[in-house]
């Protein structure tokens, strides 16, 4: 009879583990579902790897992007953005369904993924430079407070039409910045597609020490 109870008993230890388990792991699939879900619909993370965008963002923070700044507007002048290269400045690489896919849901990695600042929309005529070494957009002088100490704010002479639809962005370290200015003569023009805008970068959340948000 003894050897009946412990039998019994180390069974319903065993079933007792083995709900334990499937629990746990079950905890973690919905938590890395909802994980994904969340970056892909409301707030995604970049690291920034790259000194173009100086003294804004450094290489080694992370920042938060939020994918719902432009679900009933487009990017405007002045907004940092996060975006997919494909097309613009990866001119010639073509993405798959299963790409956009995993792009879509952040699972894709960062290599195709810039950040930079939105200096003309839609419309806008963008040209370097005015009388005193400022961009003019539509032939008005620009205010920026935001490139890096030192920058002009192009060494390089353009002026470019952005169609609609269309995206002029540049690094506020305009010396080390690889931008639309460098692919005027790629195909698109260096000009990004708004439907390649992952989202808006609103703040900076790594390291705590440097907690900031993004203008």
């Amino acid at each position: 009879m003894n050897r009946i109870a412990r039998t019994e008993r180390a069974t319903t230890k065993r079933q007792a583990y083995s709900w334990v388990w499937r629990f746990a792991v079950l905890a973690v699939i919905l938590g890395l579902l909802a994980t994904i879900l969340l970056r892909a619909t409301v707030i995604d993370v970049f690291r920034i790897e790259s000194n173009s965008m100086e003294p804004t963002l450094n290489p080694g923070q992370s920042i938060s992007v939020d994918r719902r700044a432009y679900s009933d507007a487009e990017p405007q002048r002045g907004d940092v953005i996060v975006f997919d290269g494909r097309g613009s400045f990866l001119p010639y690489a073509k993405a798959s369904f299963a790409d956009d896919l995993l792009s879509a849901f952040s699972l894709a990695g960062s290599n195709n993924k810039y950040v930079k600042r939105v200096i003309g929309v839609g419309g806008d005529t963008v040209e370097c430079c005015s009388a005193d070494g400022r961009l003019l957009v539509n032939g008005e002088p620009v205010d920026e407070p935001y490139i890096f100490a030192g920058d002009a704010p192009s060494e390089q002479e353009f002026s470019v039409e952005v169609p609609d639809g269309r995206l002029w962005v540049m690094g506020d370290h305009r010396s080390t910045s690889k931008d639309s200015r460098s692919l005027l003569g790629a195909s698109g023009g260096g000009m990004i597609s708004v439907e390649r805008v992952t989202g808006k970068a609103s703040e900076v959340i790594w390291p705590l020490d440097q907690r900031s948000d993004i203008r």
